[in-house]
């Protein structure tokens, strides 16, 4: 398949514009789960859980799709069976109890992790064409764009509710708008697939195709991904203090999700960048990867700021926030893409997102726990587990040099 610069560039916009569609119905819907959780009359332990559990089995589902997608050379269809999962967030819009709403909320996870090591696989051959680090920053500026515009939706429905604590039926009706977006991706989704039917002929491998996928610089990066995302702070727990503690209105908690994911998405176009010019500068394909020290350095200083009572430090750590999360969808991602092959990289995506997944259920579990009884052993917490990543960095560090 014969695809130049300018085409993969084109190719990366229409991605980018699918994962902003996606991003308007779920990022919409995660801007409110705290909220939304405390309205339905769930405590924090149990939303700790809930969102614990859908994103583990959200990433552990991905180790087999991951799978899959390789051997079967199945990566369209299980781009577009979990892209159509996300039907279950409208749907949310004809649920009025916490129990159901968890099954959707969970059902969306699922459908992310049979989506994800596909299309990020038919992505990374694609930006192989104009700079791994450079692509999939491309795509994340796009894909924040939906992922600003969905918390919008809700902020626009709550703010017209002209109620400060919102109902469940204000909640309905923001659901219900996301019909539209999910629609509009499913029809670009299938023209998308025209256009590149076999993502694996983009670019030819003549390397043995196990590169790497089980080495020691695998393992220690994904040892390094483990510590600092168990201690990253997610948004539903800094959502769900600035309501239980009556910080701000409502329809102003997805106001800052969309601040959030407006910083994560033009900062990643400068991580993005930089990882592409220490490759280049070094001449060593992997060098791009020293970039993520900052993930640890700044997740640190996160639940300082957020659960102080004053707002412009609460500000400062949501900018922090997506400045993490812009890094995490950028150049954790295109790491992996150059860690790998194409026929393993489905796998090695699968194998990544396991473990990103595993840190992400025990590390909300423990924040529910922990912000419920002492917020400062969870203050120790995110120290001890920053710590240990940066430990494990300066070993991948100097292994980056060695074949």
């Amino acid at each position: 398949m014969n695809i130049d610069g300018k085409k993969a560039f084109n190719l990366i916009i229409i991605f980018g514009l699918i994962s902003l569609l996606g991003d308007v119905i779920y990022e919409g819907a995660r801007s409110i789960y705290g909220p939304y959780t405390k309205t339905l009359n769930v405590n924090i332990a149990t939303v700790g859980v809930i969102i614990g559990v859908s994103e583990f089995l959200g990433y552990l589902i991905r180790l087999a799709s991951g799978y899959f997608s390789d051997k079967a050379k199945a990566q369209w269809i299980l781009t577009i069976v979990g892209y159509g999962m996300l039907i279950s967030i409208p749907l949310l819009s004809l649920v009025g109890t916490w129990q159901i709403a968890t099954i959707f909320i969970i059902f969306e996870r699922i459908g992310k992790a049979v989506r994800s090591p596909a299309k990020d696989t038919i992505l990374s051959q694609v930006t192989k064409k104009v700079g791994t680090g450079f692509g999939f920053a491309l795509h994340e500026l796009l894909d924040q764009i939906g992922a600003m515009i969905g918390p919008l939706i809700f902020t626009a429905v709550l703010f017209i509710s002209n109620n400060k604590a919102a109902k469940i039926s204000d909640y309905q009706r923001a659901f219900s708008i996301l019909w539209i977006p999910f629609i509009i991706l499913m029809i670009l989704l299938f023209y998308t697939y025209s256009k590149i039917p076999n993502p694996e002929l983009i670019v030819s491998e003549k390397s043995n195709s196990n590169k790497i996928i089980l080495s020691k610089k695998f393992w220690l990066y994904s040892a390094f991904t483990f510590f600092t995302s168990i201690g990253f702070l997610g948004f539903v727990f800094i959502s769900y203090s600035l309501k239980e503690r009556n910080i701000m209105n409502d329809s102003y908690i997805p106001l800052m999700y969309t601040l959030a994911m407006g910083v994560d998405g033009v900062f990643a176009l400068i991580i993005g960048k930089f990882y592409d010019k220490f490759k280049y500068k070094e001449k060593n394909e992997l060098a791009g990867i020293k970039t993520i020290i900052l993930i640890p350095i700044i997740t640190i200083f996160i639940p300082l700021l957020a659960f102080s009572s004053i707002k412009l430090l609460i500000i400062l750590s949501i900018i922090l926030w997506g400045i993490v999360m812009g890094t995490h969808e950028t150049i954790m991602k295109s790491a992996i893409a150059d860690l790998t092959y194409f026929k393993k990289r489905g796998l090695g995506y699968g194998i990544f997102n396991m473990i990103y997944g595993v840190a992400i259920l025990i590390g909300s579990i423990i924040f529910g726990f922990l912000y419920t009884n002492s917020t400062i052993i969870l203050f120790c917490f995110v120290l001890i587990t920053q710590l240990v990543a940066i430990l494990i960095y300066t070993k991948l560090k100097k292994d980056l040099y060695t074949d």
